[in-house]
């Protein structure tokens, strides 16, 4: 295999592991957040006991999502040498800020979160729990600015030519504020937020099955509900913008998203689909007219760009882009579905004795995960074939002196190990899980702190 496809190989396998973990520490960052001003304002012990074992989930995931994000900055230097070099000043002054904002907040108070129950005051916890919350937002929000000048580059110039070419910012906060950043931070930071609640809707449900912690799974897959029916609203309309801002950035991604090979007006969205990229068509498509042209720009006689107003070398893979775009879509209608429908059976009283809802609600952890890296996988490979947008190719940004060979021990490598880190993560976390939270007592009724519905009659 060329040097491009294993270098592409290895850089995904590293990113799609590593972005396992960050939306799990942001998600449930914010659930701890929320629990213990709960606890503040109730001074119900129940909700400290909930915080400390939530608190000691957030702790792993945040430990992968740090060790497996160095991997990455190794890869900028290994194996993309002269992309590191044409974007350094640019990517240089977001990671410094990441580093000021971010990873300083974030150590200056997670020892605090993770230790200093017993030996702060609650406000003072509260305040760490707060400024680590924050610190992994932050962190979500220069690299997703990093990632979205690759997309949409603002704010810069080219200095030199050829293989000493680089970008220079000239407008600091032009380069932040381009014109994806802001539609793609909150895009992923509620994706985020949807990990982190569908992991704790997750636990709670299968403790119910298993009639255990009864009180703490009660609680937390309430937490969890009203944190995924918010998320998902927010959702709906953070990827309608965003799309909108595809369609005019990124004309050629939208065409992938939509299997858009003929530029067309009145074009339809198309719900279902197998790409044909062959005979430029999707076969077996179900789509709703015109649909697309109105929600891209607001009218049904829209022009949509299509595959053909880009040279046929310079396609992205449609047929993958295709399907992981709308399996995205798919996995945030099976979440939304899902919290509604445990919302309306917590309204009847009969969610908690719902056998199948709570099996249902197990399984559904797993669909933020895929939508994540589904969502991912499309924007990245729908800016093929540039590695920022417009000026650098993702061949010319490769490594000049790295042999196929040698990408490729290190990409087996990787996989090993990951493979092994991954079986100790889901070892770590069945542990915590399988020990359950302490001192959690049956005598203590949390339930009129979060009843937003008077009838809770399995209660």
């Amino acid at each position: 295999m060329e040097v491009e496809i294993l270098a592409r190989v290895q850089f995904a396998l590293t990113i799609m592991f590593h972005y396992i973990y960050p939306p799990l520490s942001i998600g449930l960052g914010l659930i701890l957040v929320v629990i213990e001003s709960i606890y503040l304002k109730t001074k119900n012990p129940f909700y400290l006991q909930l915080a400390k074992f939530w608190t000691k989930v957030f702790a792993l995931t945040f430990a992968l999502g740090v060790a497996t994000g160095i991997v990455m900055e190794f890869e900028f230097d290994t194996n993309w040498a002269t992309y590191s070099r044409y974007v350094g000043d640019v990517f240089g002054s977001a990671l410094a800020a990441e580093g000021v904002f971010a990873f300083f907040l974030e150590s200056g108070f997670l020892a605090i979160l993770l230790f200093g129950w017993d030996r702060v005051g609650p406000k003072m916890h509260f305040f760490s729990t707060l400024m680590v919350c924050l610190g992994a937002h932050f962190s979500a929000i220069w690299i997703i600015v990093a990632n979205s000048w690759m997309q949409t580059p603002a704010g810069y110039h080219i200095v030199g030519e050829g293989l000493s070419a680089r970008a220079e910012i000239t407008d600091f906060w032009a380069m932040v504020f381009n014109p994806s950043s802001v539609d793609r931070l909150l895009h992923s930071v509620i994706g985020a937020w949807l990990a982190g609640a569908f992991l704790v809707i997750s636990v709670a449900a299968y403790y119910l099955l298993k009639k255990r912690h009864i009180e703490f799974a009660k609680s937390s897959l309430k937490i969890g509900l009203i944190l995924s029916l918010i998320a998902c609203v927010l959702q709906f309309f953070s990827g309608d913008h965003s799309a909108k801002g595809v369609a005019v950035n990124q004309p050629s991604k939208l065409a992938a998203f939509e299997g858009v090979f003929k530029t067309t007006s009145e074009a339809p969205l198309l719900l279902f689909g197998i790409v044909n990229t062959k005979e430029q068509r999707v076969d077996y498509a179900i789509g709703i007219p015109k649909l697309l042209s109105i929600l891209s720009f607001g009218d049904a006689t829209a022009e949509i760009k299509g595959l053909d107003q880009v040279p046929r070398a310079d396609w992205p893979n449609t047929a993958v882009i295709f399907q992981t775009y709308h399996i995205m879509i798919l996995m945030w209608g099976v979440m939304f579905f899902l919290t509604l429908l445990a919302l309306f059976q917590w309204r009847r009283g009969t969610l908690f004795s719902s056998k199948w809802t709570l099996r249902a609600l197990v399984f559904s952890v797993f669909c933020p995960q895929i939508a994540n890296q589904a969502g991912w996988v499309s924007a990245e490979m729908g800016r093929y074939p540039w590695i920022v947008w417009g000026h650098l190719r993702i061949s010319e940004g490769l490594s000049k002196s790295v042999t196929a060979n040698q990408v490729l021990g290190s990409l087996i490598m990787f996989t090993i190990l990951y493979f092994i880190l991954f079986l100790v993560f889901l070892y770590l976390l069945n542990e915590k899980f399988k020990h359950g939270p302490e001192n959690v007592s049956k005598d203590i009724a949390p339930y009129h702190q979060l009843n937003l519905f008077k009838k809770e009659k399995d209660e």
